[in-house]
This record gives structure tokens, C-alpha cells and sequence, in this order.
């Protein structure tokens, strides 16, 4: 009698077992996903877009192996806002096929959803095969019998072995390093000291008013974003942004739009956590669209004020 109670036991196990198998199968897998920072290098696709939404996405043409999960041909991912994606715009309203090649994109997760970072791209035009020309009648080759040279030009002209012997310069190479020499010559200027207190001198004056204004180099739209402490805060949309905080100094305010991915993630789970707003140093690619200042984070690491300062 004791071994009933066992016996109902199995079969309600089993039974139980098979039932949840049987509703596994009903279950649908969800699509692979690639990993956060993963980088894509001379990927084909086509740009496509915008939504409703205003979002642009890529389609990529042929399968993406990140060595952890496989992405096939024909997947769309959207693309965050960036220069590169601004100047793609750009470039998309002048042509006709939207074929792109990104040499530099950067994949981001964000709450189950792969996105691009583009920071590179080249256009991608089709090739014109040049058709073959056909000729109605096929023409003999001559042949011309190969006459021998005559002895006069088998004579090898003598090996120079003396290392006296004079080895002169060929003139078109002499010209070249005398035009290199001139350039050199009024291209050097003095080095100016910028320590040094201005007078009121009329040939000092004058002396910097010949010497050439110094170029500006323009930098680009992307930069990088380090070490600096930033409060993360929503707004009243819903969006998450990122105020610095001048930790009591006078500077100037400034709220930075965050990109989706794995390390925002990371910061929305520890902000929830705390009652009170939550402090980071945060480090970044900063970039700019339509006139908007983005963030892409790399690292946001919690700090604490030690009650110096107020959370």
C-alpha cells in the first residue's frame, strides 16, 4: 500500500513533464541579437526610410557573424541619429539607388533591439560591364619574321667599377630639388614668443602684420565625452537625458540626448533602484543631429557625494 502514494506521484510528473513540453513547442524563438559594441566593417546595405517616427534603417545584404549570434541578409536595423547619418541623408537626396557601404558602424542593444552607430560610409554605385565588340570577319595575323640585332647592338656598354667615377644627376631631378630647396627657404618663419609684453613699437607692428595669419582647422562633428559628472534625469516626454553637474562651479549648463544602448540600459535599472536622483561619471562619443547634441555612452560608473553634496 505504501507504494501507490509513489506510484500516483510518477504519473503526475510525467504527466506534468509532457505538458510543458508540449507548450514549449508553441513558443516562438526570439530573433538573435549581435552584442553591444560589436563593430561592422565593409557591410553592403540599402537606406531606407524616414517612418513616422522620422528613424531611418539599414538593410543589410548579406548575413552579419558577430561569433555569438547571426543576423541573415534583408534585416533591417535602425540607425541612430549622427553626422554620418546626416551627411547619408544628404547624399541620399542626389541619388537614385540608396546602396551604402559602412566601413565604420558601431551595433548597440537596447531592451532586445540591435541599432547602428554609423561614423563612416561610402556610396555605392553600379558597375557597367563594357560590351564586347564583335567583328564580322576575323582577321589574320601577320606574323613578321623577328630579324637578329645587329652586332653593334649586342655591344654591352662597359660596367662602371671605378668608385672615383663621377655619377651625375639627371637635370629634370636637379630642378626638382632646387624648386623643394626655394620652398622650404620661405616657408620657415621665426618662432614667435607668446609670452612675451607687447609695446608700443610701429616696426613691431608692422613686422606682424607681414607675418601669415594662422590656419583654423576645423574639427569634426564627433568628439569624445570623459570623465565628466552628469545627473541622469527624465523629462516631460518620457526621454532620459544626462545635465552635467557642476558640483557647486559656474559652468555652463548643458543636457545631453542619450543613445539606446546596453550601458544606458545598465544606468535606467540603477537609477529605478534609488529614491533619489542618481549621480554618474559618465565617458561617451558626443555627436550632432539636426542642430541636437547626442550622447553615445561608453561608461557610466555611480558616484557618491559623501554628503559634501546633495544627491
Amino acid at each position: 500500500m505504501s507504494k501507490i502514494p509513489g506510484l500516483w506521484a510518477l504519473v503526475f510528473f510525467v504527466s506534468v513533464a509532457l505538458g510543458v513540453s508540449g507548450f514549449d513547442t508553441t513558443i516562438t524563438a526570439e530573433p538573435p541579437l549581435l552584442r553591444d559594441g560589436f563593430v561592422l566593417r565593409g557591410v553592403d546595405g540599402k537606406l531606407s526610410g524616414p517612418d513616422s517616427n522620422g528613424a531611418w534603417f539599414f538593410e543589410i545584404t548579406s548575413d552579419v557573424n558577430d561569433y555569438r549570434a547571426v543576423i541573415e541578409a534583408g534585416t533591417k536595423l535602425e540607425l541612430l541619429p549622427s553626422s554620418a547619418l546626416e551627411k547619408m541623408i544628404a547624399d541620399a537626396k542626389m541619388r537614385s539607388k540608396l546602396t551604402y557601404r559602412l566601413w565604420n558602424g558601431r551595433v548597440t542593444r537596447y531592451k532586445g533591439r540591435n541599432f547602428i552607430f554609423a561614423t563612416f560610409f561610402l556610396p555605392l554605385s553600379p558597375i557597367k560591364k563594357p560590351e564586347p565588340k564583335i567583328t564580322a570577319e576575323p582577321q589574320q595575323e601577320q606574323i613578321e619574321p623577328v630579324e637578329a640585332p645587329h652586332a653593334a647592338e649586342r655591344e654591352i656598354e662597359p660596367i662602371v667599377r671605378d668608385p672615383n667615377d663621377v655619377l651625375a644627376i639627371p637635370p629634370d631631378i636637379l630642378e626638382k630639388l632646387r624648386a623643394r630647396r626655394e620652398e622650404m627657404a620661405t616657408s620657415m618663419q621665426p618662432i614667435v614668443d607668446s609670452n612675451r609684453v607687447s609695446v608700443d613699437d610701429p616696426n613691431l607692428a608692422a613686422e606682424e602684420q607681414k607675418q601669415p595669419a594662422p590656419e583654423h582647422y576645423s574639427r569634426g562633428a564627433d568628439s569624445v565625452f570623459v570623465d565628466r559628472t552628469a545627473l541622469l534625469v527624465g523629462q516631460a516626454d518620457g526621454r532620459l537625458v544626462f545635465a552635467l553637474d557642476a558640483l557647486g562651479r559656474n559652468i555652463q549648463q548643458l543636457s545631453l540626448r542619450l543613445l539606446p544602448c546596453e550601458v544606458l540600459e545598465l544606468a535606467e535599472q540603477k537609477r529605478s533602484a534609488e529614491l533619489e536622483p542618481v549621480r554618474f561619471k559618465i565617458a561617451g562619443i558626443l555627436t550632432k543631429y539636426e542642430g541636437q547634441d547626442y550622447l553615445l555612452l561608453q561608461k557610466a560608473t555611480q558616484t557618491y557625494s559623501h554628503g559634501n553634496f546633495g544627491r
